[in-house]
């Protein structure tokens, strides 16, 4: 049984240390996402889902444009 424990807590950490990474690399590509969103420089940091919300509606707007041109 206290081995059976020992291996359920190491998969635990495992599985906790791969979410954790996951996170940041999530944080990360939106950190990258936001640096080329145009905001002004007094903007508060977008939430993730106003990122992506901003992201899609900015690709929309830039697709527009083209179509027009």
């Amino acid at each position: 049984e206290g081995l059976l424990s020992k291996q359920k807590r190491s998969r635990r950490m495992k599985a906790n240390d791969r979410e954790r990474n996951r996170m940041h690399h999530l944080n990360s590509a939106l950190d990258a996402l936001r640096s080329v969103l145009p905001t002004f420089p007094d903007d508060a940091k977008l939430t993730k889902i106003e990122t992506l919300r901003f992201a899609h509606n900015y690709i929309w707007a830039l697709t527009q444009s083209l179509r027009l041109a």
